[in-house]
């Protein structure tokens, strides 16, 4: 018996700590098909060994929910429980668990938290990343995303005139390799060129097949969060831009179906900002990109030809706001500091982005 004793006491004592951390400790709110959204935040980049005093202002917004745009943990380990451990963390942040009572969280994933480093589809350690990150965030047992490839998903909320869709692209796990910049890098370029192999993909037929459904529902609205920046391809660090023929099939996919209300939120840089395109559009495309929620790096401002805001580095969230009762009904995308203040923003009429007889323009490249 005291053999027993001897082996089993330090494995109690190594499973204490995890007892000790929650997981998400409240249950998630849910919204039925017929609630209309007007307040989404997100946001992305989230050291869960470091103080996260942004979360007071998120609460202070009142979003219905708060999207995780990925690394929304820092870990690289493939160990299940180590993994949870670091959830656990996040979970457990004071700001974090006042926010669960307001708003419901939904989220998708970066390569910090799905675990290597700009990793993609032929890293090892992404199905025990995807179990970790599922039972984190209490993803149902009957929810596709537990026996399918991957962690997309897509729902939408509001009656006919008010609906929104959101659509959550997982831009990890079937990603092939990126094209690498020969060293020493250019100031202020990061480490990759565009591959121009169209065999090379970010999505994955099964996702892009699947994505290309979900946009055929109607909606008056779509948020399209993607982990990394699509509009914004001069840095040479992680974006669409990386694999343009990926970015144009996504191009493509919103024009030639007539797809209407596109927005577009991404994370990933450190920074955030907006971007737009119109060349080639029936309305204008915007990319609103929020990072970081609590890591705050000093870069040099970065090369972006679509920017219509500033770049703005000091730690903040996003936010979209939605008039339906306006007159016209009207969007606000706003970048927020950690105070609550507006750092970046820009009004959109909902009508804008719901063209319906324009002439079809030649496709963007």
């Amino acid at each position: 018996m005291r053999a027993i004793f001897r082996v089993l006491y330090p494995l109690v004592l190594l499973a204490l700590p995890l007892l000790a951390l929650p997981l998400l400790s409240l249950p998630l709110l849910s919204y039925a098909d017929d609630t209309a959204l007007s307040r989404i935040a997100f946001g992305s980049c989230a050291d869960q060994n470091q103080p996260q005093p942004i979360w007071h202002a998120v609460a202070g917004a009142k979003p219905q929910f708060f999207i995780f745009l990925g690394d929304n943990i820092y870990h690289w380990s493939e160990s299940y429980q180590e993994r949870l451990t670091e959830y656990r963390k996040l979970g457990a942040k004071p700001g974090f668990v006042e926010l669960r009572k307001l708003a419901s969280i939904l989220a998708i994933w970066d390569d910090n938290d799905y675990g290597a480093h700009d990793g993609g589809a032929d890293y090892v350690g992404k199905d025990i990343s995807k179990r970790a990150f599922l039972d984190f965030f209490e993803v149902p047992a009957d929810d596709p995303r537990r026996e399918r490839p991957g962690i997309y998903t897509e729902q939408i909320f509001g009656p006919p005139g008010r609906r929104v869709q959101i659509i959550l692209l997982d831009t990890r796990w079937f990603r092939g390799k990126l094209r690498e910049r020969k060293l020493p890098l250019p100031i202020n370029r990061g480490p990759y060129l565009p591959e121009l192999d169209p065999r090379v993909t970010l999505l994955g037929e099964t996702q892009w097949a699947w994505l290309t459904e979900q946009l055929k529902k109607p909606a008056e609205l779509r948020i399209i969060a993607s982990s990394i920046q699509v509009l914004s391809s001069e840095h040479g660090w992680e974006s669409w831009g990386n694999l343009p023929s990926e970015r144009h099939r996504l191009f493509r996919l919103i024009q030639e179906n007539h797809v209407n209300g596109v927005v577009i939120i991404s994370g990933d840089r450190h920074s955030a900002e907006i971007s737009r395109i119109d060349e080639g559009f029936r309305y204008p495309l915007f990319d609103i990109t929020s990072s970081s929620l609590n890591l705050r790096r000093s870069f040099l401002k970065e090369p972006n030809r679509l920017r219509v805001s500033r770049q703005f580095f000091e730690e903040n969230f996003g936010l979209i706001s939605i008039d339906w009762d306006a007159p016209s009904p009207a969007l606000k995308l706003e970048v927020r500091d950690r105070s609550g203040v507006t750092a970046v923003a820009e009004h959109i009429d909902l009508a804008t982005l719901n063209p319906l007889m324009l002439p079809m323009p030649q496709p963007v490249q």
